[in-house]
């Protein structure tokens, strides 16, 4: 039976992945169709008495109308790869009759879940469906790395796995990931907004860098409160697990560094008043290196956390 729930779970991936790929292909089409070409200025002016001609005004062509369709069929597949995605995760967990995020693979399977669920959940708020081929190429890039080179086969947990803090830790370290993961996002096309201000192809569909800036704050402020709780998390779960709160273990040192930029993050647009392409980019290293503290930590470096690897 526990064979059967995993295959099974293992086909809701690939199909997930499938249906994922082609709302990535609409999402970016219509991401495409956002990037306009804007015409040479057409100058209107009078000949004088001289025989000059003064410029009276300059205009602008007007950007080309959206196209909604690819956007409403891009977010249609999304909605049902994710319940795909979800069902996935679901009869993993079923099969190892626990939560399906102990090891690399199932932890890589919940947390894209969950960033997509927060990509469609945000969309209640905010419409940043503009942001979907940037979460959905994510998405399916993290889940085939996760298919094809940490895929492990149900196994028991280890002792210290065994508590009810492995539900809550690494639960709420998903969701701040995928509120960081969107923050990240709309920074990078803030950063490209920005630089593209002037040029003759401008994102002239999307919200200006202004906005950006400010709804990548207001997600990655809600991230950085989960992150928070997720390193308070972890310590009390190493107190019960090995007998101390912290230990300077690889994993527990780079927790603590990606929540360190993350608070410079904040403290330094309150305080300092840092805006624009700095906080941009602050916001993006934050999020590389909780990617980083996710792969190659787990990978490269021993520790008590090694089990994360399996």
């Amino acid at each position: 039976m526990t064979d059967t729930l995993a295959s099974l779970s293992l086909v809701g991936v690939y199909s997930a992945m499938g249906i994922y790929v082609i709302a990535f292909v609409l999402f970016t089409l219509d991401l495409s169709r956002r990037t306009v070409a804007v015409p040479a200025a057409e100058v209107r002016g009078v000949v004088t008495s001289a025989g000059s001609t003064a410029v009276l005004e300059k205009t602008e062509a007007p950007a080309p109308a959206k196209s909604p369709r690819y956007l409403r069929a891009a977010f249609a597949l999304t909605i049902l790869a994710w319940a795909l995605h979800v069902a996935a995760a679901v009869l993993r967990g079923v099969a190892g009759g626990r939560v399906p995020w102990a090891n690399m693979f199932e932890f890589s399977l919940t947390a894209t879940a969950i960033i997509v669920g927060v990509f469609l959940a945000v969309q209640l708020w905010q419409d940043l469906r503009f942001l979907g081929a940037f979460v959905i190429g994510f998405t399916i890039v993290a889940l085939g790395v996760a298919t094809v080179n940490f895929y492990v086969d149900v196994v028991p947990l280890p002792p210290a796995l065994q508590s009810a803090w492995l539900v809550i830790h690494v639960f709420v370290a998903s969701l701040a990931t995928g509120f960081l993961a969107l923050g990240a996002a709309l920074s990078i096309v803030q950063l490209v907004k920005s630089r593209r201000a002037g040029s003759p192809r401008a994102l002239k569909a999307l919200p200006d860098a202004d906005k950006l800036e400010q709804t990548a704050y207001r997600l990655i402020v809600v991230g950085f409160v989960f992150w928070t709780f997720t390193l308070i998390a972890g310590s009390i779960w190493a107190e019960r697990a090995w007998g101390r709160y912290w230990g300077w273990d690889t994993k527990e040192v780079w927790t603590f560094i990606v929540w360190v930029i993350y608070a410079g993050y904040i403290h330094a647009r309150a305080t300092r008043g840092w805006r624009g392409a700095r906080s941009a980019w602050l916001a993006i290293i934050g999020f590389a290196a909780l990617v980083f503290n996710f792969t190659i930590v787990n990978l490269f470096f021993k520790g008590l956390h090694a089990y994360s690897g399996l």
